[in-house]
């Protein structure tokens, strides 16, 4: 958990500080030093339209973590309060919530993500939060429902029945603090998986539309993958998605209850 958490603090260091850690601007084009190896002026070399590698990673990691902080937040939030109301209320809240929980789930997540930013001609960091978000918080519903199921019928929720308490007192006195650990553990993994769609959106064209995304580059590097000495340009996208997919699941798996019990 240690070494993930380590991992994801770079991660946030770099999103939060690498535009002013950046050598070059990463939209500053220059043909002439197009495709150039790693050098002392440039770590990680150019690319094919001559801007600087290290530069565009680093502007790339404060997009991912935009991005990524945003739709977690929003996700969450909506999810958490959606679960919260249907496992308390139960009936037809429950119901409605629950069904268009299994309607969001049953459609293939990506597809609707795509449908959503693909009706814009040029996207922009906004309309991706949103897209990400409308399918985003189902996940977060379900835990929080289940939680909440769970603790209606301990003895501590009956007691401030009995006390007199209302619904929504108890819902924020007593089973929102009980929802922070199930919460915080889905947060973790739902981060590492936005970053991942957010990439797969960019790849295809679909996400914000500047040059420095993380899957903006690994659509370059694919398509220059015939360019020698330009083959390792895929990596350096590749290994800082990698990095952060594997920082949320070490934290994660670190942070299950289940996994702990385990271990």
């Amino acid at each position: 958990m240690r070494i993930g958490a380590a991992m994801l603090v770079v991660f946030v260091i770099l999103g939060v500080f690498g535009p002013w850690l950046a050598p070059f601007d990463p939209a500053h084009i220059d043909l002439a030093l197009r495709f150039l190896p790693a050098s002392a002026a440039h770590w990680l070399g150019t690319d094919s339209n001559g801007i600087d590698t290290l530069s565009q990673l680093l502007w790339g990691a404060r997009e991912a973590l935009v991005i990524s902080v945003s739709v977690v937040t929003i996700s969450a939030t909506i999810g958490i309060a959606v679960g919260t109301l249907a496992g308390w209320y139960r009936g037809w809240a429950d119901e409605v919530a629950m069904r268009c929980v299994d309607i969001l789930m049953a459609f293939p997540g990506i597809l609707l993500n795509i449908a959503i930013v693909a009706t814009v001609r040029r996207p922009g960091i906004g309309v991706v939060i949103f897209a990400l978000c409308a399918n985003g918080w189902v996940g977060y519903a379900r835990v929080a429902r289940g939680q909440v199921l769970a603790l209606r019928e301990r003895d501590f929720i009956t007691a401030a029945r009995a006390l007199g308490a209302s619904g929504p007192r108890i819902m924020l006195r007593h089973l929102m603090p009980n929802l922070v650990g199930p919460a915080i553990v889905q947060i973790t993994f739902g981060f590492g998986a936005v970053i991942a769609i957010e990439a797969a959106l960019s790849f295809l064209g679909l996400g914000p539309q500047v040059d420095y995304t993380w899957g903006a580059m690994l659509a370059q590097g694919t398509a220059f993958l015939w360019k020698s000495g330009f083959r390792t340009y895929v990596l350096v996208p590749g290994i800082a998605i990698a990095w952060v997919m594997i920082a949320v699941n070490l934290l994660g798996d670190g942070l299950d209850p289940r996994t702990r019990a385990k271990v």
